[in-house]
Parts: C-alpha cells; structure tokens; sequence
C-alpha cells in the first residue's frame, strides 16, 4: 500500500511539474507581450536602438561589397586576365647567353591559340624607340610599339577618335598609326584635329586613323607610356628585320581560368624551342588577389565599427530592463509568493530582452535591405546585398538581447519576495 501511495505522489509531482513548465513556457510571450503593451514607447525606443545597429551592419557590408566590387572592376580593366610572356634568354654561361638567342615568334602565338580554347585574343608587342619632330624644333623620344588589331581587346584600351588598327592594316603592311591623347595634342591640338594627319618614323610617313588611352589610370606600370604611337606589327617589322617577337600577350576568358592556361602556354611555347631557352609568364592575379583582401580587412573594420552601434543598443536595453525590474518589484514578489521560482523569473525578464533585441534586430534587417532593394528597383545598378550579413545581424541581435537581458533577469530572480511584496 505504501508503495502504490509513492507511486502516486510520484506521478502526480511529475504531472505538476509538466504543467507548470507547460504553463511557464506558454506564459512567458503573454507576460512579455502584456508588459509591451503597457509601455508601447518605451519598447519602440528600446527596440531603436537595436534597429539602427542590425541596419547599420547590413548596410555597412553592402557598401563595402560596392566598393569591392568598384576596385576589383577598376583593376581588371588594366588586364588582370592578361598573360604576358616573355623571352629570358638561354644557354648556360655568359657568351651562351649572349650569342642563344631563341625568340618567340608569331607561329608560337597560332599554337597556344589553337591548342588552349580559354585564350580568347592574342598580340605581340614589338617594341621600338625613335625621335619624332612635334614641330618648332622639339623633338622628343617616342615609344612604337608593334601590335595586331587583338591589342586593343588584350589590353582593355578606348578609342576616343577615329578607329583602331584592323586586318586590312596587318595584312596590307599599311602605314597608319594609333596614337595617344598626349602625343595628339602635342603635335596636333587635340586628339580629334590628329585624325588622318601625317608624321614621320624614321623617315617612313605614317597617317593617325584614330587616338587612343588607358582604360583605367596604370600610374606608368604598363608598356604604354605617354608618347606611344602603335603601328601594325607587319611594318614594325621593317624596322627590326626579324620575325622574332620578345613578347606576346594573352587574355584569358576568366581569371579563374589564369593560372591553367599560363602553364599551358609556357608549356606548349617551351615545347617549341630549345631546351635550355628561359621564357616566363607574368600575371596581375596577384595584384587582383590583394587588392580583395584589402577590400575584405576595410569591410570587416567597419562592421566592427557598426558592432558597436550594437553594443550601443544592447546597453540601452540592459537599462530599461533594469529600470523594469525596479518598477515591476511587487509584481516579482507575488509571482514569487505564488510558486514562481527563481529559474521562471530570470527566464521571463531575459526572453523580453530577447524579444525586444530580436524585434529591433527583424525591422533593423528590412531596413538595411530596403536601401539596396530600392536602389536596384529604381535604376539600373544592383547593389550586392550578402545573405551572411542578414544571418550575422540578426545573430547579432539575439546575441546582445541575451548578453545584456542576463543583468536585469538575474537581479530579478534574485529578489526577496517578502521585501518585494513590502515595496511601495
């Protein structure tokens, strides 16, 4: 009989405890809800706190995608797809070196275009130097570069007047020039008065069809200088004598696809010459790869800097709490009278700074993505919005909501409930 009793008890203490978890867990959301509703401003202004630091987070992020994504497209127009090779020479002592000459020629630039399909275009640069007469006694020292009509394509250049070198050019051997802003304006004015004026390399006379500049600023870290006069590769020959080309260059499809087709091309070039000739391959990859991380470090800078916009609204939120606490004492006593113990306490006052947190954190969130959103909808350019930065806010949120809601939670559950229930 004793037994069976225990096993009653037993039972039924299992069943009370069941309930009252059921009954604290059900309650917590009318408790808080109900408290929200007695003091709808001093939730909204709690809650800003939370909004202004989750939007800024996101907001912070898509600027600083933007502005990756700006610097990235500035350096790919330099030719972060291009791949330079060049002749280094070979033989292994000095008088080899100087009498090995093993040059690349046009017939290694048609293999790599025939045997790796990621090459989309290709040129030789065939490099020259003369002093051309700008008039009125200045004569100044000009860079002529020998070039198929893929260079333009190569290396990202605009023309801003009249036209780029074509086939018909290479093919026909015809003397006509492309040249730079400077040297038109120089010799001409501008760069449209030098469309189909004349001038003189090395005696030979050459028509400007077009002018041409740099797609973005390379602050001199390219072959093409201020005075540069690009002419067809098939009559820059006539000046060397020689089929033999010190550089070619290559644009790949992509820059995922860079370092593959560099090993392919140095291979299928090696391939085609002597064993002991030295050619190297040179990419911007590099300066791309950089340039990423860089952007990364400053957008990871100053969402730690929004961080703290957060750490703002979460301290915001500890002190209304705390101020809630104090003014909610007799309420805490007479929960506590009736069998609320101290875990449901702490409990309820940390799940309303949760709730509070969290709601800043949501309507926070729909702000941050409405800017980009809006962007997009009104004009053309799309802002890249990052999922992580929705997922990171609002984690965020919930994170600051818990941090700072364990202070005042805490101090009400650890509250006296006859003191309690005796403050006025």
């Amino acid at each position: 009989m004793n037994q069976v009793e225990q096993t009653r008890q037993l039972a039924f203490q299992q069943t009370l405890l069941s309930a009252r978890r059921t009954m604290m867990l059900s309650e917590i959301l009318r408790l808080a809800i109900d408290s929200f509703r007695a003091s709808k401003l001093r939730f909204a202004l709690t809650a800003l706190g939370m909004v202004i630091g989750t939007a800024s987070v996101i907001l912070v992020v898509t600027i600083g995608l933007t502005g990756k994504r700006f610097i990235l497209n500035e350096i790919q127009k330099i030719g972060t797809n291009q791949v330079e090779v060049e002749y280094h020479g070979g033989g292994t002592t000095g008088a080899e070196r100087i009498m090995y000459n093993d040059y690349l020629t046009r017939e290694d630039e048609k293999a790599v275009l025939a045997q790796v399909p990621s090459v989309i275009y290709s040129s030789p640069v065939l490099e020259t130097h003369d002093r051309i007469s700008f008039g009125g006694g200045v004569v100044k020292d000009t860079l002529v570069l020998g070039v198929s009509p893929q260079y333009r394509n190569v290396r990202n250049l605009i023309v801003l007047a009249g036209r780029f070198l074509d086939e018909e050019d290479e093919s026909a051997h015809i003397k006509c020039a492309v040249v730079t802003v400077p040297f038109a304006q120089q010799m001409f004015g501008s760069a449209y008065a030098a469309i189909g004026q004349t001038f003189s390399i090395s005696g030979i006379p050459f028509t400007i069809v077009g002018t041409f500049k740099e797609s973005v600023d390379t602050f001199g870290q390219t072959e093409i200088a201020d005075q540069t006069v690009l002419i067809p590769y098939s009559v820059a020959r006539y000046f060397t004598g020689t089929d033999n080309v010190k550089q070619i260059y290559f644009s790949i499809r992509s820059m995922e696809e860079v370092p593959d087709a560099e090993r392919e091309i140095l291979r299928i070039i090696s391939s085609r010459h002597k064993p002991n000739s030295v050619y190297k391959a040179q990419d911007l990859k590099a300066l791309l790869t950089t340039a990423a991380t860089i952007a990364n470090a400053l957008t990871a800078v100053l969402v730690l800097v929004a961080a703290v916009t957060l750490a703002v609204g979460g301290v915001g939120i500890m002190n209304i709490m705390l101020a809630t606490v104090r003014s909610r004492i007799r309420e805490i006593g007479i929960r506590k009278a009736l069998g609320a113990t101290y875990r449901e306490i702490k409990l309820q006052f940390l799940a309303e700074a949760i709730i509070i947190s969290l709601t800043g954190g949501v309507v926070g969130t729909l702000v941050g993505l409405t800017v980009p959103l809006s962007v997009h909808f009104f004009t053309d350019y799309a802002l890249p919005v990052s999922g992580w930065s929705v997922l990171i806010a609002l984690a965020a949120a919930t994170v600051v909501g818990i941090v700072f809601g364990t202070v005042p939670a805490t101090r009400a559950a650890q509250l006296d409930p006859v003191e309690s229930l005796k403050y006025e």
